[in-house]
């Protein structure tokens, strides 16, 4: 009788799994599954002021070691030598066709020059010029200033067939008499005309979450700077910068919401590295995120 029993139940239990699998498989053919397939990142770059140390040395060489990492992006920012260091805007975009890269946006100084350098920019084919710092200490009234000035530059930048977008740093995450003066900008700037670059760390380093800033304002931030931050951090804010997987930020659920959220460049930054030399850092980074699911 026992031995029957046993029969029974493996008889049984085959033909459960089987419906349970045919079943499973009819789904999937109807385009739906009942697991979430998680994705890899297909195209990630590197902000070129991790390299601030090396690539005024020899840029091109320096490019050349960024792009075998894996690096599909491009995000520079403004040197003695400009946003192309010595290259020039074609001669740099030559230079990264070669690679097998993309320029897509730079950092850079709007206070001068800045018409002919969206124009540059535009030329080969750019999609954004970034504000990049502003500074604390700065008023509400101060923000708003700054609002308008980000309005203006995107109005130029629209006329030439780029964006405009700007890059934040802790201040603007920190509030001012109850305010935030990222809300301020984010309030008082044009959709039509500026769009935002989160940087993920300083928005953490700020006490924030990046989440929760992503779902308040839905395709408004469209970069972003993928930058970890230390699991055993120190005051000067400016040291807490770790190669990406050794900090404390879940990168794999944030960058998925900011995804979610209208997110179309993941730029890896890196401004301090603790286990070795920046380029070793790009490195880590690069594999980082080529083996990360979200």
């Amino acid at each position: 009788m026992s031995f029957n029993r046993r029969k029974f139940i493996k008889q049984t239990a085959g033909i459960t799994s089987g419906f349970a699998l045919a079943s499973l498989a009819g789904t999937r053919l109807l385009g739906v599954d009942f697991f979430e397939e998680k994705k890899k990142l297909k195209n990630f770059g590197l902000q070129l002021y991790t390299l601030r140390d090396d690539l005024p040395k020899d840029p091109k060489s320096v490019l050349k070691q960024v792009a075998s990492f894996g690096y599909k992006q491009i995000e520079s920012y403004e040197g003695k030598d400009g946003m192309f260091w010595g290259m020039g805007h074609t001669g740099f975009k030559k230079y990264m066709d070669e690679l097998g890269m993309t320029i897509v946006s730079s950092h850079c100084n709007s206070s001068s020059d800045f018409e002919k350098k969206v124009a540059d920019a535009a030329a080969i084919g750019m999609k954004y010029l970034i504000y990049p710092w502003e500074g604390a200490g700065k008023t509400i009234n101060d923000y708003k200033k700054l609002a308008d000035e980000l309005n203006k530059n995107g109005a130029i930048c629209k006329k030439n067939g780029i964006r405009f977008a700007f890059h934040n740093h802790d201040y603007s995450f920190r509030q001012i008499n109850g305010e935030f003066p990222q809300d301020i900008l984010m309030k008082n700037t044009d959709p039509e005309l500026v769009d935002f670059e989160m940087d993920i760390y300083w928005v953490v380093a700020a006490g924030q979450d990046p989440e929760e800033w992503f779902k308040k304002y839905p395709n408004r931030f469209r970069l972003c700077h993928i930058k970890d931050r230390a699991k055993n951090a120190v005051s000067d804010n400016g040291k807490n910068s770790v190669d990406l997987g050794t900090g404390i930020i879940d990168f794999s659920k944030v960058l998925k919401t900011a995804k979610t959220n209208g997110m179309e460049y993941f730029i890896v930054e890196q401004e301090a590295y603790p286990s070795g030399t920046p380029m070793e850092a790009v490195k880590v980074d690069a594999a980082f995120l080529k083996g990360m699911k979200f």
